[in-house]
Parts: structure tokens; C-alpha cells; sequence
């Protein structure tokens, strides 16, 4: 099972490479795979079906199953098991899918270009609905549900360049999200209540599961089924995605998708149909959809949508009878489930040849099509046939045993089951009205209106554009024949369902339970087919030749117009609460944000009951008050500073006095990481400040200096007793009891902090370097309009002493051309050894004693900076440190020399070397699953040099090169964006400005001269 579910959606994933070959061939192809699948699940029938089986099956074999552990701290298992729902499932989906997929190739034309994908997301909805009905683990079961949700919306809106396609495709994903989200909480309660996600396991021990719990878990399942197989009040978005192409309606909405509703209620029905709210739910939602659908079927004058609204009518049946509960509504409902795919699928597709041969569907205009197409009538009306459960079809044998089931339990039930079955009478005959509107609006000959001029005469004959080949209309006909073969050879599909029948006790254990035949005998139920079949004529022949002589429905009862009331107010919500909220402000964001988390964490202490501890160490030493003094000076200066730069500077304070603590609580590492975090800080804050005013305060800054204080003092003082409460509640041992052996034996390293972050914690890291390189990516996009990276001037180009000057040589005085030239002559150098300052910046921008300093200490902090990384793993340091004093080094660079500095000291693309560093800690990650280990596993070698004595080589440190690279990459791109780019635009203003104000000039003094 695993292995065919991989092929299939290794087949969806190469679909759209084929079909740049092959065209619309390629659906032969894909309806050659998924009958492959068909014909692989008839080797289970051994298996579900035992060899020697009665008419009655007590206990069935177990079923087959596969299992592969997935992630077993969490019980989430690949497990798939076959049984007979399953199978009938599978064959279901399969074979229908196969006949799909047969009629695409005739349905699009050869140059349509979005049929690649499409035939891909097709294929994949069915891998992912046969992965729903195969799945017996309820999260895997819930991955493949929301699969078939994201597919069918990429479906249904294909054509989006239409608006109605795209609207509908929204309204489909949302509702049905909706309810998948509310099933899984179910999914999740029911799991926990039973001990085990396992689905066979949960349905073995339903009997000991019980209780208001277990009620409001199954409520919760029953949610998501019904928004999934579209019953009252979900019913809306099914007839709307009659805006997807004909095949998608005939596969998702008549036999594969609105079925994984029906399959969920028939899959917890053995266990739980006694619960509390279960049969109030069914029942009632699933005869109010009945009703509503049927009726709204016959005054629908697009073929489609009386399709599409029938179908809505059918799955309430559906889930009336799959979700009753007892032995012969199984047996039936599964039958019904089977024939409703087989004949709804066929009358999709010869709707789809009606459009696509007259350019029309709608039944007012159609007439005279019978006459013309004799092959397309006779498969629609053995299809529709079998819809209004006429003889000798499988639409009869299935509604026969169904009429069976509901008369047993009115027999039991008394006035509610009678109610019930007389819902279900007056249903079925809506169904036969709206069946034969459906043959009479598609192929028969009418007539003018009465208010035509030309009424009572015959309509024009439809043009229909050619004769639908063999190939088109072969998939309809298929099924058409498959509804005939059914009804004649029912013992097989007997055998099938009744071990998934066995699983329920029967309604009456003293009557025998019933079987599919095309023929019981002259009873009650035929005598209720019949009714229908007379009450259906007649409702057809009185009304449901002209819709409009029914009533609208009510717009207070329109699911439709309510769903979209109930958007808009969400929407006018949405845009209150951001105008509120999204001033433009990024003082006003933070106070949000920090008012929130102030709140909440204050809202639960103070309601829970929770009492700080009392024992509260202030100090363990006179240094730490020292520093706790000049944090709290650093922050009350940054509340107080009147400019920016000093309140970057007062935050920086913070900073390096919290790294003091650190380092006298002994974490060195910590201390390190962070006096370097805050001085590339500081450097970042000062270069963007270049682009800021230099004041704070553009209000009254009193006030918002005393509430902001107040609510950051209120911040840390509330997450400080948070904190402190956390760690006095604490009940279990500390994870970080075991980090020291594991460091020494596993990790191989004596920094526990380096080990942590590079081997146990590993995913962790890997997980914050990538947001690292997303966040520079970030910010270079804000700064850079064309690509980042690019010199816009090889160095040779540029003038000497020219970085920075504002005015020309052509706008300088003569006094001032003689002192720049006299300046620049002492200012620059014959020779340079690595630092281009002296060829590059103007001499009045140069610092000598600047330049003497990063001369002298590049290098080394560079050497530091390795060291750093190497000797990490067991001394404080670290791919991380080491980055950062790296970045460090190429600061100083920068403000040594500016942009052109930076460009000679690192002349390769920034975000190359963040991706590098990425690469080689994914390489990391991988390369021990090469050799059957785990990812991100380490492994030590120790060598014996000659020269150089024992080394102790841990592969760990590799990925720390990778952390090492991603770190500096970031720094670089930093400077880059906010340092070199922010220069040359600087300059450019400056340049434009100053070349203005001596036109001015001239201009000014040669009206003076004249």
C-alpha cells in the first residue's frame, strides 16, 4: 500500500514534465496508472473476503496492514490498513478516477496549456484520497483530508481569470478548512480519550469509551464531515464549484471528494452511532440536506447545477444511511455509496460533452439533442435511471435495501423512525422530479414559452459542433454499464461489503438481514418505490417542467447569502481592527505588542492563583549591583536621551551590562555571543540613524516618555516574576541534567553550551541561521532596488580622493581647487598594501589614526575569529562567536575606508556566502544518512600527526563553519544595505543639492553683472 501511494504521487509530480511531451496523449497514460491501481486492489480480496464465507460473517479475518514508525514520541505512525470499506473505497476512487482520466484526453483541446497541471492536481487528489481511505493513523488521516482540501481548490479554480471560478474556489477551501480544523480537534480528543491514533484500535475499544467527552469529540468529527460532503448548513459551496471544468465535478463532487464525508461517518459508525448526539445529527441534517437539495435541484434551469444540486440531496441520503447503525443499513449505504458514484460520474461527463459540443447547458435553450445523439441518450438514460431508482439497475437494488433499512427501523423506533422514513419517501420522489428534468432539459424537443410570439411552436434543433467520438463518450458509457452489471451479478459486491456489515449488530436479531438482489419479492419497500416513482412523475409533470413556478428559498434561510454576510462583517471587522491598529507607527506596534505581552502573562498569574517565591536572592556579589545599577542607568537614559543616537547607546549599555552578568554567572559563552551581538547592533543602529532625524520626540514627549517607561518597567517586571514562579512550579527534573554527559559522550565536547547548539539541539540552530539568511535577504529587498552585491564601480575607475566629496572640480573656486589638490598630493600614497582608503575617500572624510588601527588589527581579530570557531567545542567560543567577531573585523574595515573598503576586503556576493554556509550545514546534516546513521549526527576521528601530536576531530564542527559563514554573510549583507547603499544615495543627494544651489549661484551673479 505505502509503495503504490509513493508511485502515485511520484506519477503526479512528473505529470507536467510529460504532458510538454506527450500533450493530452499523457491522460491516457494517467488513466492507465490509476487502472493499474484498480486492478491492484482486487489482490486484497483474499484477504478481506475469506474463502469460505457465509451469507452472514460473524468475525472477519484481520484485515491486511502495513505500519512504519514516523515520529513515536508523538504515536504518529504511516499505518494503512485494507478492510472492506477500504476496498470499496479504493475501487471506487480507482476505477472511477481511471474513466476520469480517459475522458480528459477528449475533454481538453491539444493546445490547451493549463492541462498539465491540472492533470497533475488530479492525480494527486486521487494518491491523496486513496491515502485518506487507506490511512488507519488519525493524523495521517487528517493530512490526506486537508490534501483533497488544497487540491480540489487548486481544481475548482481553474480558470482564474474568472472571477466567479475564483470566488467559488475560496468559498469551497474556506468552508471545508473550516470543518477539517474542527474534525481534527476531534480527531485529537478521541485519540487521547482511546490511548492510541490508531483508527482500528479506537473502533475495538469504542466500547469502553464513553461519556459527555466522547459525545463532544464525535460532534466534533461529525462537523467536519458534513462541511466536507456539503449537508445543511454547508450545503452552499458544492453547486458554486460547478464553476471547475466538467471532469473535476464528475470525480470530486460525484465519487471521490464529497465522499470522504460519508466515508468518516461510515468508518465511526460501528463504534460510535449509540453516542449522544450522533443519530440526532445524521438523521436530521442529513433529511433537511435531502430535502433542501432536491428541492432546489428542480428549479435549477442549468443542467449542471440540477446535477449539482441532486447530488447535495444524495449525500444526505448518504449519510442518513451510512450513519444509522445498524447491519443492513452498512450493507446498504455502501451499495448506494457505489451506485451514486457510478451513475452521477457518467451524467457529469455527458454534461460536459453537451457544453462542450453546443456551448450551452442550459435546458431552456437546449432542444431536439435526443433525436441527433442517440448513443449520448441512451447512456444518460440508463444513468438517470438508476439515479431515480428505477429496475433493473444498481440505483433500484441499492435504494431497495436502503427503504429496507429505514422501514426495520421505523418498525422499531415507533413516530421518529416513520417521520424519518417518510422524509426519506418524499426525498426519493424529489429525486425522480428532478431525474426527469433533468432527461427532459437536456435531450428533449420543447417548445416556446407561452409569452413568446411564437409560442407552442417547436424550439430550433440545438447545433451540436460534431459527433462526441468513441473515446469521449466511452468513460460515461463505461459507467453507464457498470450500474446495468451490478444489478444483474450482486453476490459478488455482497461478499465484498459484508464483512465491513458484519462489524454492527442488526436492528431486529429476529429478521433476517436483508441482501442485495435485483428482486425481493412483492413487499412494503417495493411498494415505496413505487410511490416515489408515481409522486416524482407527477411532482415533474405539474412543476418541474418550469422551476420558476416554485417559491425561492427565503434569503434569511440562504446558507449562501449568509456565508457571504458573515465574510463581509468579518472583513468590515478586519478593517476596523487595523485601522485601529495599523497606524503607520512603529512606536504605536511595539506598545501593542508589549501591552499584550504584559497582559497575558499578568492576566494568568494573577488569576491562577500563583504566589511568588519568597525566598528572592538579590545579589550573590558587590559586581553584580554594580552592573544591575548601570543596566538601570542605560535604561532610564534610553527612556530620557533626547536624540537617537544616545538612546541607542543607553540600550547598547543594557546590553554589555546583562553580558557582565552572564560572564559572573559563569557563561563565558553567553557573555562572549552577546557583547559581540550588541556592538553589531550598535554599528547597525548608527548607520540606519544616518537616514533618521537626530531627535526623538515629534510630540509631547513628557507624556510618552512616562508611559512607555511605565509599561517597559511593568514588562520586566511581570516576566520576571513569570519567570520566577516557572522555575519554583518546577515538578520534573530539569532537561538540562543530562546536557553534561551527553555534551562528553554523545556530543564529544566539553562546551556544553557549543555542544548543545551544534549537536542535541542541532535543528534548532539549523532553524535559526536560515531565519538569519531570510532576515538579511529581508532587509536588503527594503534597501536595494536593483541586485545587492553589484559594484557599481570597479576601483579603478574611481577618481582619486573622490568618495564623498559633494562638490566637482568645475564647482570649486579656484582657492578651493588648490587647497583639495595640495590635501590630496599629502593624502595618498604611491603604494597600497590592502587598505584602499587612501585611493578612495576624499582626504577631508580620512582617519589616519583609523586606518593605523584596523592595519593593525584586522588580521588578528580575523585569526581570533577562527580560533573562535575551532576551539568552540570545548572552550567558549563557536561558529557563532566567531562570526560575529569576523563581522566585527569587516566593520572596521567599512568605517576605516567605506563602501569601496568593504568591497576590496570581501569581493563576493554576500548572500553566496550565507548560502554556502547553509550548503555545508546541510551536508553536515545529510552526509550520516549516507553511511545509516541519523541527520545531524556527529562522529569523532582522532588522529596521531607526527609534528602536530593528537588531534580530536568531532564533525560537529563542520556545521559550525556553515553557522560560521551564514553569520558573516549576514554582516556583510547588513553593511552593504545599510552602509554602502545608504553612502551613495547620501552622496548622490548631496551631489544634486550642491550642483543645484551653484547653478543658483551663477545664475544669481551673472544677473548682478548685467
Amino acid at each position: 500500500m505505502i509503495i503504490v501511494l509513493a508511485v502515485l504521487f511520484a506519477v503526479s509530480i512528473l505529470t507536467p514534465v510529460l504532458y510538454t511531451w506527450w500533450g493530452r496523449r499523457t491522460f491516457y497514460v494517467l488513466a492507465g496508472v490509476l487502472g493499474a491501481a484498480f486492478l491492484w486492489t482486487f489482490r486484497y480480496l483474499p484477504e478481506v473476503i475469506p474463502a469460505e464465507q457465509s451469507a452472514r460473517i460473524g468475525s472477519p479475518n484481520a484485515p491486511p496492514a502495513e505500519v512504519i514508525s514516523w515520529i513515536p514520541q508523538l504515536g504518529v505512525e504511516l499505518a494503512f490498513r485494507m478492510d472492506a470499506l477500504a476496498l470499496v473505497m479504493s475501487m471506487l476512487i480507482t476505477g472511477v478516477g481511471a474513466a476520469v482520466m480517459l475522458y480528459c484526453a477528449r475533454y481538453f483541446p491539444p493546445a490547451e496549456r493549463g492541462a498539465g497541471p491540472f492533470a497533475a492536481q488530479l492525480f494527486a487528489f486521487a494518491a491523496s484520497m486513496l491515502g485518506l481511505v487507506l490511512s488507519d493513523d488519525l493524523v495521517m488521516l487528517f493530512i490526506f483530508w486537508e490534501l483533497t482540501t488544497v487540491l480540489s481548490f487548486l481544481l475548482i479554480g481553474y480558470s482564474a481569470h474568472r472571477i466567479f471560478a475564483r470566488r467559488s474556489a475560496i468559498q469551497a477551501l474556506v468552508v471545508t478548512t473550516f470543518g477539517g480544523l474542527i474534525m481534527l480537534v476531534g480527531l485529537l480528543w478521541i485519540g487521547e480519550l482511546a490511548g492510541s491514533y490508531r483508527l482500528s484500535d479506537i473502533l475495538a475499544s469504542s466500547s469502553e469509551l464513553n461519556g459527555t467527552a466522547v459525545d463532544a469529540a464525535m460532534v466534533l468529527i461529525l462537523i467536519g464531515a458534513v462541511s466536507k460532503s456539503a449537508l445543511v448548513p454547508f450545503h452552499f459551496w458544492l453547486p458554486a464549484a460547478m464553476a471547475a471544468p466538467t471532469p473535476v465535478s464528475a470525480y470530486l463532487h460525484a465519487a471521490a471528494m464529497v465522499k470522504a464525508g460519508i466515508y468518516l461517518v461510515a468508518r465511526f459508525a460501528p463504534g460510535f452511532h449509540d453516542t449522544a448526539f450522533w443519530l440526532p445529527l445524521v438523521l436530521g441534517l442529513g433529511l433537511l440536506t435531502m430535502l433542501i437539495g432536491a428541492y432546489r435541484a428542480l428549479r435549477q434551469t442549468d443542467i449542471k447545477l440540477v446535477l449539482a444540486y441532486g447530488t447535495v440531496s444524495q449525500l444526505g441520503f448518504l449519510i442518513m444511511v451510512n450513519g444509522l447503525g445498524t447491519e443492513d443499513a452498512a450493507l446498504a449505504g455502501i451499495a448506494m455509496l457505489l451506485a451514486h458514484g457510478l451513475f452521477k460520474a457518467a451524467l457529469f461527463m455527458v454534461v460536459g460533452i453537451i457544453d462542450h459540443k453546443t456551448g450551452t447547458r442550459d435546458l431552456r435553450v437546449l432542444s431536439g439533442i435526443g433525436a441527433a445523439q442517440r448513443p449520448l441518450l441512451i447512456v444518460s438514460i440508463i444513468a438517470v435511471a438508476s439515479m431515480a431508482g428505477l429496475p433493473p439497475l444498481f440505483g433500484f437494488v441499492a435504494k431497495e435495501v436502503v427503504f429496507e433499512s429505514f422501514y426495520g427501523y421505523a418498525e422499531i423506533h415507533g413516530l421518529w423512525g416513520w417521520l424519518v422514513l417518510g422524509g426519506v419517501v418524499l426525498a426519493s420522489a424529489l429525486t425522480v422530479a428532478y431525474s426527469a428534468r433533468f432527461l427532459w432539459g437536456a435531450f428533449a424537443t420543447k417548445r416556446h414559452p407561452a409569452e413568446h410570439p411564437a409560442a407552442g411552436a417547436a424550439l430550433p434543433p440545438t447545433k451540436f459542433h460534431g459527433r462526441p467520438d468513441a473515446v469521449f463518450i466511452a468513460a460515461p458509457a463505461v459507467l453507464a454499464a457498470a450500474t446495468v452489471v451490478f444489478a444483474m451479478t450482486t453476490q459478488p459486491l455482497q461478499y465484498v461489503i459484508e464483512p465491513f456489515a458484519s462489524m454492527f449488530e442488526p436492528a431486529d436479531p429476529e429478521v433476517e438481514p436483508t441482501y442485495l438482489a435485483l428482486w425481493h419479492g412483492l413487499t412494503p419497500v417495493l411498494a415505496l418505490s413505487a410511490l416515489t416513482w408515481a409522486i416524482g412523475l407527477g411532482l415533474f409533470w405539474l412543476r418541474g417542467r418550469d422551476g420558476r413556478s416554485l417559491r425561492a428559498i427565503p434569503a434569511a434561510l440562504d446558507a449562501e447569502r449568509n456565508y457571504r454576510a458573515s465574510i463581509r462583517s468579518l472583513d468590515d471587522f478586519a478593517a476596523w481592527v487595523t485601522s485601529k491598529t495599523q497606524r503607520g507607527s512603529l512606536g504605536w506596534y511595539l506598545f501593542i505588542i508589549m501591552a499584550v505581552a504584559t497582559g497575558v502573562p499578568a492576566g494568568v498569574v494573577a488569576f491562577t492563583g500563583h504566589t511568588v517565591p519568597g525566598h528572592i536572592i538579590l545579589a550573590e556579589g558587590p559586581m553584580q549591583l554594580v552592573l544591575g545599577v548601570l543596566i538601570i542607568a542605560g535604561g532610564l537614559g534610553a527612556v530620557w536621551a533626547p536624540k537617537r543616537f544616545m538612546a541607542v547607546l543607553m540600550v547598547s549599555l543594557c546590553g554589555w551590562g546583562i553580558a557582565g552578568q552572564f560572564a559572573l554567572q559563569g557563561a563565558p559563552d553567553l557573555a562572549l555571543t552577546l557583547l559581540l551581538v550588541e556592538s553589531i547592533i550598535l554599528v547597525v543602529f548608527v548607520l540606519a540613524l544616518r537616514t533618521l532625524p537626530a531627535g526623538i520626540w515629534t510630540q509631547n514627549p513628557t507624556r510618552f516618555r512616562l508611559g512607555r517607561a511605565l509599561l517597559g518597567a511593568g514588562f520586566g517586571l511581570v516576566i520576571m516574576i513569570a519567570a520566577a514562579i516557572a522555575m519554583d512550579r518546577r515538578v520534573a527534573e530539569p532537561v538540562s541534567v543530562e546536557y553534561p554527559w551527553m555534551s562528553y559522550d554523545v556530543g564529544h565536547g566539553t562546551n556544553i553550551v557549543n555542544v548543545t547548539l551544534v549537536d542535541i539541539r542541532v535543528w534548532d540552530t539549523f532553524g535559526e541561521i536560515t531565519v538569519l539568511a531570510a532576515a538579511a535577504t529581508g532587509v536588503a529587498s527594503l534597501i536595494f532596488v536593483k541586485r545587492r552585491d553589484v559594484q557599481r564601480r570597479q576601483l579603478h575607475e574611481v577618481p582619486t580622493g573622490s568618495v564623498g566629496r559633494v562638490l566637482s572640480d568645475k564647482a570649486l573656486s579656484p582657492r578651493q581647487a588648490k587647497e583639495i589638490q595640495v590635501a590630496r598630493s599629502f593624502a595618498t600614497v604611491a603604494r597600497e598594501a590592502w587598505l584602499v582608503a587612501g585611493r578612495t575617500l576624499a582626504p577631508e572624510h580620512r582617519s589616519i589614526i583609523f586606518e593605523v588601527v584596523t592595519r593593525l588589527m584586522f588580521h588578528a581579530i580575523i585569526l581570533l575569529s577562527v580560533y573562535l570557531l575551532l576551539a568552540g567545542h570545548n572552550t567558549p567560543g563557536g561558529g557563532f562567536a566567531g562570526g560575529l567577531l569576523a563581522g566585527l573585523a569587516f566593520v572596521l574595515r567599512y568605517l576605516a575606508g567605506g563602501r569601496y573598503e568593504l568591497e576590496a576586503a570581501i569581493p563576493f556576493s554576500a548572500g553566496a556566502l550565507m548560502g554556502w554556509g547553509l550548503a555545508v550545514a546541510c551536508f553536515t546534516g545529510l552526509t550520516p544518512l549516507i553511511f545509516g546513521g541519523q541527520a545531524f549526527q556527529s562522529f569523532v576521528v582522532d588522529l596521531q600527526l607526527p609534528i602536530l601530536g593528537e588531534h580530536h576531530l568531532v564533525s560537529s564542527v563542520l556545521f559550525d563553519v556553515g553557522v560560521y559563514l551564514v553569520v558573516i554573510g549576514l554582516i556583510v549583507d547588513v553593511l552593504r544595505s545599510l552602509g554602502s547603499e545608504i553612502d551613495v544615495r547620501s552622496e548622490q543627494e548631496h551631489r544634486q543639492d550642491s550642483t543645484l544651489g551653484h547653478s543658483i549661484h551663477s545664475q544669481t551673479s551673472l544677473g548682478v553683472a548685467r
